[in-house]
């Protein structure tokens, strides 16, 4: 257990380390924009009067190194500034769409999870059969097409389609949510949005549970427990699936970092209000620190997850707390 919170607080440590560097990366990228972004405000009619105000209301004057500490200072304090397209403070703005975001992961990880271990662990005891080769050929289709295509054609069949084919009962094609929505209802509303997202992860989840599985079932104690005449069965529930849980494990967290990192293209084609769709509205109307702030969110969830998939992995399996 010491060597554990060792380990995290090491991970910790370097998960602080990798998000201080992407944060400087995300302060460079941005300044490197081109483009006054006080002209930019203000529009091409704007004096240069009118511009200095500006420069000097948004900082501009100062330093860019000055610029960023005073920036990173903000966060590690909550405040993530205001928004330059409608005056409000971000940390707001960003509550109630990373909620929403996190709603949509939640939901289409419930479906996809449980769907894509199931599939994963009939393939490996089906092996080589039409059925595995029928879900491997159907997932790898789905995972290789890109997602805006898969919620088009969603749309076009369980929206469009279906209101003609079943009149009154169909999938709203945009998905507004609010909090004042029931449960029920909101899980109406992101049903073709978690779909999308469940079809794209659940082939990554699918294959890692087989090939762990499959890649267990040539150990020596499995070829013990076929010689003592088990069944296929209850080998593979048993004995190989409990010894498998830590790459499975990390495939399925790290997907569900997608579910949330990369949901950007699913929000904007469902204009769902998400965090992805908020940062996508912020560089189009050039509102620099929404971006940054977004930018800097979807950086330290995805660290947080990684974190998470490794000290899970090394629960599930503690050997690799000891590496040869």
């Amino acid at each position: 257990m010491h060597k554990l919170f060792i380990l995290v607080a090491q991970r910790l440590a370097l998960g602080l380390l990798t998000l201080f560097v992407v944060s400087l990366i995300i302060f460079l990228g941005v300044e490197m924009l081109p483009g006054d972004l006080a002209q930019a405000i203000l529009g091409q009619a704007a004096t240069e009067e009118t511009i200095a105000a500006m420069r000097e209301r948004l900082g501009l004057n100062l330093p860019a190194h000055i610029r960023y500490l005073q920036w990173l200072g903000g966060i590690v304090q909550g405040d993530f500034g205001t928004s330059l397209a409608n005056d409000r403070e971000i940390s707001e703005l960003i509550g109630v769409r990373l909620a929403n975001t996190l709603f949509l992961a939640i939901v289409a990880a419930a479906i996809s999870i449980p769907i894509a271990l199931t599939l994963g662990i009939l393939a490996a005891l089906y092996r080589n059969s039409w059925y595995d080769r029928t879900v491997n050929v159907v997932t790898l289709s789905f995972v290789s097409t890109p997602e805006f295509f898969v919620s088009y054609i969603l749309i076009l069949f369980l929206s469009v389609k279906m209101q003609a084919w079943l009149p009154g009962f169909h999938f709203p094609s945009l998905s507004n949510v609010s909090w004042d929505d029931t449960f029920l209802e909101r899980l109406y509303a992101v049903f073709l949005p978690a779909l999308t997202l469940t079809l794209v992860v659940i082939a990554q989840m699918m294959r890692m549970t087989r090939a762990a599985i499959i890649n267990l079932l040539a150990s020596p104690y499995i070829e013990m427990a076929n010689l003592k005449g088990l069944s296929r069965r209850r080998i593979i529930l048993k004995h190989a699936l409990p010894n498998a849980w830590a790459p499975i494990i990390t495939v399925v967290v790290l997907n569900l970092a997608y579910l949330i990192v990369g949901v950007v293209i699913v929000e904007v084609v469902f204009v769902y209000p998400g965090l992805g769709r908020l940062i996508v509205d912020a560089v189009r109307t050039r509102d620099i620190p929404v971006v940054q702030a977004c930018s800097l969110i979807f950086a330290a969830t995805y660290i947080l997850l990684n974190l998470t998939a490794d000290v899970m992995s090394i629960v599930t399996n503690p050997r690799l707390l000891h590496p040869r």
